[in-house]
């Protein structure tokens, strides 16, 4: 706990100086990052997004041991799926290793932080988004959020998950993803989207990165004002048609 705990102290506090309210977008990192690497490493995403959002980052809470040496000294992971507690997106039926200590730390974090009104994630941080999104449309978890952000998404191949992707998800999302991703390739991001009914897809040239520029920003933006409208200008209308 006293990981993600060091993290928020710098990283919550994004662009204070209009009154207007923010978004509150809670986001995760990927395989073998943290919530600082991430944070330093979207810095095009965070400054594009804070007309509309603030955003928060929280560390996974178990620790990646890496025998090759070198990268960075404290990598994460959100689980394994993997008996020697490594993690690939491209593994299929293996178990879901500490998934359960990941989701009392977010619930932790909320009760602490939020309400978050979206969350956002790279890669298997966005794999981890897509199955809080499974499970609230269930009805298994003790808060709510009104929006996902995917980058490099994908389904989770571990058992204990298949069963969470049985049913549509009844969400807004935005997907961004890499024609040239190798380490999530596209159809793997492809089938995480055919969950989601609200989805808005946007798909570019590059690889396994959150990409931020041009037309891509633009559908960041697009989105945002959307659920900016949505929580901030016109919540009524939404609730309505969320019912």
């Amino acid at each position: 706990m006293s990981e993600h705990n060091s993290n928020s102290n710098q990283s919550s506090v994004i662009n204070n100086k209009e009154d207007r309210p923010k978004l509150k977008i809670l986001a995760f990192h990927g395989y073998r990052q943290n919530g600082t690497v991430f944070r330093a490493k979207i810095g095009s995403f965070r400054k594009a997004v804070s007309k509309y959002a603030q955003l928060f980052f929280i560390s996974a809470p178990h620790k990646v041991f890496c025998e090759e040496g070198g990268g960075d000294e404290d990598s994460r992971s959100w689980w394994f799926n993997a008996e020697d507690n490594t993690f690939s997106g491209k593994c299929l039926g293996g178990p879901a290793i500490g998934f359960e200590d990941t989701l009392h730390l977010i619930e932790e974090v909320v009760k602490e932080h939020g309400p978050f009104d979206g969350f956002m994630g790279f890669s298997q941080g966005a794999c981890l988004v897509g199955l809080l999104a499974a499970m609230q449309q269930k009805g298994y978890l003790p808060y709510t959020f009104k929006f996902a952000i995917f980058a490099s998404g994908f389904r989770s191949g571990s058992l204990v998950h298949k069963g969470f992707y049985d049913e549509d998800i009844n969400l807004h999302s935005l997907h961004v993803y890499g024609e040239s991703d190798s380490i999530i390739p596209k159809e793997m991001s492809e089938s995480l989207i055919n969950l989601f009914v609200k989805s808005v897809v946007i798909e570019h040239a590059g690889g396994h990165y959150v990409a931020c520029s041009g037309s891509i920003k633009d559908a960041y933006l697009d989105f945002l004002h959307d659920r900016y409208q949505d929580t901030f200008e016109n919540p009524e209308k939404n609730n309505r048609r969320n019912s």
